[in-house]
């Protein structure tokens, strides 16, 4: 299951980076070169730099490429490493559980509660904001997968 999320998560950022690209590459020549700027591109960028954090953040959360601060000596980690990862991804879900899937959930019902919409695409914002519980349910796989893999290792 993991191998799947990681190829889809990779074709996904990788679409969604393409859009951003080429809408930005549109507007700059339809400014300068055409005299003539395109008001669609200025959302299509922005929303796509949103879905391409919050999915890249998930896929780097999966692949353990995230920033980590090391705050406590290495000796004490690797004596009590479980404990450590253990508290580590059982926080990162906590977080992700919380702020991202219920915080974001009700962030897109109030969306289409609401019928937002974007400016100039006129698209309702809640499938916008749908990403932000997505990401949120891909990083607490992850981090339960991890966690499980890591309690697994350990035992042997």
């Amino acid at each position: 299951m993991r191998k799947f999320i990681d190829k889809f998560l990779e074709r996904v950022v990788l679409v969604v980076l393409s859009i951003m690209l080429l809408s930005v590459i549109w507007q700059v020549f339809s400014r300068y070169v055409l005299q003539a700027p395109s008001t669609l591109t200025d959302e299509i960028s922005s929303y796509s730099l949103i879905w391409f954090g919050l999915l890249g953040a998930a896929y780097a959360s999966g692949k353990h490429l995230h920033l980590a601060i090391d705050l406590l000596p290495e000796q004490l980690v690797e004596e009590k490493s479980k404990l450590f990862y253990g508290i580590v991804y059982l926080s990162v879900i906590l977080f992700a559980f919380l702020v991202m899937v219920v915080g974001g959930i009700r962030l897109v019902q109030l969306s289409f509660q609401f019928e937002q919409t974007s400016a100039t695409l006129e698209i309702p914002l809640g499938f916008i904001y749908m990403v932000v519980p997505l990401s949120g349910i891909i990083i607490c796989y992850y981090n339960l997968d991890s966690f499980i893999s890591t309690l697994k290792a350990k035992q042997h």
